[in-house]
């Protein structure tokens, strides 16, 4: 027998804390070329890292927040990394685990720390109840952006005052400025320093620039004016001046992350100290590199052009960690040139002594920050189908298509394949096996009610172990809330990708807690179940329920039931469309998050009332409905604009995105009436679902009244007709 072809197996977990420029870099050529046998993982505390050369220029109102933000999601998926969204807040060096709250301990076996710098005052009395820091960028991006809309609003006056007169301070202070007069407002910005003297680091050619255009703008310079305290009126300072502001923004120095202080890793003011390889002197396992890092051979401010050109040392250095291979170092340039933002389409550069400043300044700074960005914004295609070798049986280049297979409940055979599969399938033999094949789930017998039984198992949609094992309980929970039973316990039966044994032990603890945070919150308990290797990660559970009564089933629906779905549709088009690069961050996270919703209360107050109910899952929405309407001898009149969809959902669909089960479940349109599947909204009735919705039918009087109570996503899409078993759209 010829040997079969296997992935590599994984023999070490490299995980990247933070999605600074370094890591970003390294993420991007990591995927070009990837270490056979390593798992990467990326933890960040968003799906977006903004870029901080471009931060200025955003706040004045010259770009917009996509362009400075590098997509975490695509990067990830590009570089083959699961990506954990969650603020690391602790290491343990002994069982080299990373602490992020909400989950599992990440096993590492090399990791990098890439977290940058905040510019907080927690010292300051009233700085974190009245002002917000420029670092982190990306939570004080969104808080300006809430200050201006309210400024043109006239909800607040356009006061602004900046803390720390340096080269961050100067710039921000000018492009407040900016955006505020542009805005048809009149602003009022102040720039205050303890110091006597502003933009001590800048060259006497870029200073007087930059000190022409802070008077010629108008923003207030105030000099050896330390700050007592921020008031909800403004900053006090040491003299008792107040400086009137409504919007107070900390640009003074740069402070360290404070959980670093619990590694044990040594620090240099609170920066871990690194050696040329920019590994830390503590412990040659962690590396650092960027504004967190502080270079022990050759120290250097905090600049993101140091951090940039580390990111090719980092990763030869990670590479040859992981591969047994030397290391090299890491030499940093003496100084750089800086291209400073005056507010409008202006910038001076600081480079000579000589004063150089202009619109042309600025548009070789926009070139330079436009092309940095272009690397991430136009990452190299992912998910190419397999190579069909010469000499491949008929119908294989039909089968493998243009993309590679969806995951989740898009990963099983058409309605028309199992159909014929189980028309062969003998009924029940046992009298105390109520009902077989057909229904969400079998009824047992079980005393005066019935015990329901069911399976499900799921390919990974995501990287993260812990995710995707919540995912794939709440999918599999799906057929006991339709059933209108209370979960009762779970078997687990989990494919893990070959792994050395500290990595399939790790997996399997982040996936067992996962289970057992949805299980035990529907009320079941995970009683065990079965392990395996394979070619990838798959999760699944056998579950079962117990109803006092009578189940719900397919059958009961009435004409004039209201119908009521609990959860908005798209999550097939938006995994289709993460697999090919083309779904934000944003909306992936939001569709995964959605998955992750458990359907427990949302089930018992259907149950009540509920003439029928099924859960929405592989089959879409036309799928699972049509079954309920032959089981129930009924039509159906959906209502397309009604339909509840997953943010980005109906964006993806007119881009064209479907999944690879999208053409088995489309063929089920000729139960509907005046379908056009090519009509985006239209082609989102046949989506593939991932723990989907319930689908229920009801009495009209009831339909209103509930639609509260079952909370945000939950619609009414239609009503149950009298006649034959057929859909209409209206």
């Amino acid at each position: 027998m010829a040997p079969m072809t296997a992935p590599l197996p994984l023999t070490r977990d490299l995980v990247l804390i933070g999605g600074g420029h370094a890591h970003a870099l390294v993420a991007r050529a990591w995927g070009m070329a990837p270490v056979p046998g390593v798992r990467l993982t990326l933890i960040n505390p968003g799906p977006t890292a903004p870029y901080s050369g471009m931060l200025p220029g955003l706040i004045a109102g010259h770009y917009t927040r996509a362009q400075l933000e590098i997509d975490l999601v695509p990067l990830a998926a590009h570089a083959g990394a699961r990506l954990v969204i969650g603020r690391a807040e602790g290491i343990d060096r002994a069982a080299r685990l990373i602490h992020v709250p909400g989950r599992p301990p990440i096993r590492y076996d090399l990791a990098s720390i890439d977290i940058g710098i905040t510019s907080d005052l927690p010292d300051l009395p009233g700085f974190a109840a009245h002002a917000v820091p420029a670092k982190p960028l990306g939570a004080f991006a969104e808080a300006w952006e809430r200050f201006v809309a309210r400024a043109w609003a006239g909800e607040v006056a356009p006061l602004v005052a900046v803390i720390g007169a340096g080269v961050a301070g100067v710039e921000l202070a000018l492009a407040a400025r900016h955006r505020l007069a542009q805005a048809g407002l009149v602003p009022q910005v102040t720039l205050i320093d303890a110091a006597p003297d502003v933009l001590r680091d800048v060259r006497p050619g870029a200073r007087a620039a930059l000190m022409d255009q802070i008077a010629g703008q108008g923003v207030h310079l105030r000099t050896g004016a330390p700050v007592a305290r921020i008031t909800a009126e403004g900053v006090v300072l040491q003299g008792g001046d107040t400086i009137p502001a409504a919007l107070v923004i900390g640009a003074a120095g740069a402070r360290p992350q404070g959980w670093l202080a619990g590694t044990g890793l040594d620090l240099t003011d609170g920066f871990v100290t690194v050696d040329r390889f920019l590994r830390s002197i503590t412990d040659p396992a962690i590396f650092a590199v960027g504004d967190c890092a502080h270079l022990a051979h050759a120290p250097r401010p905090k600049a993101g052009v140091y951090a940039v050109r580390q990111a090719p040392v980092l990763l030869a250095n990670l590479r040859a960690a992981a591969t047994g291979g030397r290391p090299g170092p890491y030499h940093p340039q003496k100084d750089y040139l800086k291209l400073i933002s005056m507010g409008g389409k202006r910038a001076a550069a600081d480079r000579l002594d000589a004063r150089i400043e202009g619109g042309w300044v600025w548009r070789w700074k926009d070139h330079i920050d436009r092309k940095f960005m272009r690397r991430f914004h136009h990452l190299p295609p992912m998910g190419q189908p397999p190579r069909i070798p010469r000499g491949a049986a008929l119908g294989v280049a039909d089968l493998v298509g243009g993309q590679p297979p969806c995951g989740g409940c898009a990963a099983k055979p058409g309605a028309a394949a199992l159909a014929q599969a189980l028309a062969d399938l003998a009924p029940p033999a046992r009298p105390d096996v109520l009902r077989g094949a057909g229904d969400d789930a079998a009824i047992l017998a079980h005393g005066a009610g019935a015990q329901v039984f069911t399976t499900d198992h799921l390919r990974a949609v995501t990287e993260d172990p812990h995710v995707m094992a919540r995912i794939a309980a709440t999918h599999a929970l799906g057929d006991i809330w339709a059933m209108s039973a209370s979960p009762q316990a779970a078997l687990a039966t989990v494919i893990l990708p070959r792994m050395a044994e500290p990595m399939q032990a790790a997996t399997l603890r982040e996936i067992l807690a996962g289970a057992q945070e949805v299980l035990r919150a529907a009320g079941a308990d995970l009683a065990g179940g079965h392990s395996s290797t394979g070619a990838e990660l798959t999760i699944g559970f056998a579950l079962t329920g117990l109803v006092a009564g009578r189940p719900l089933g397919l059958d009961g629906a009435q004409p004039g039931d209201a119908l009521i779905l609990t959860k908005p549709l798209g999550s097939g088009t938006i995994l289709a469309a993460a697999m090919q690069g083309k779904a934000t961050g944003p909306e992936l996270l939001a569709a995964l998050e959605m998955m992750q919703q458990g359907q427990g209360q949302a089930a018992a107050r259907l149950a009540a009332l509920a003439h029928a109910m099924t859960d929405v899952t592989g089959y879409g929405l036309v799928g699972h409905l049509l079954s309920m309407l032959r089981a129930s001898g009924v039509g159906a009149a959906l209502d397309l604009d009604a339909l509840p969809l997953m943010a980005g959902a109906l964006r993806l669909s007119a881009l064209g995105i479907r999944s690879t089960l999208y053409p088995q479940n489309a063929a089920l349109a000729s139960g509907i009436e005046g379908a056009d599947p090519a009509d985006p909204r239209t082609a989102l009735l046949f989506d593939p679902q991932t723990a989907g919705g319930l689908l229920a039918a009801l009495p009209e009087a009831a339909a209103a009244g509930l639609l509260d109570a079952l909370g945000a996503g939950a619609a009414r899409i239609g009503t149950v007709t009298a006649g034959a078993p057929r859909i209409s759209l209206g």
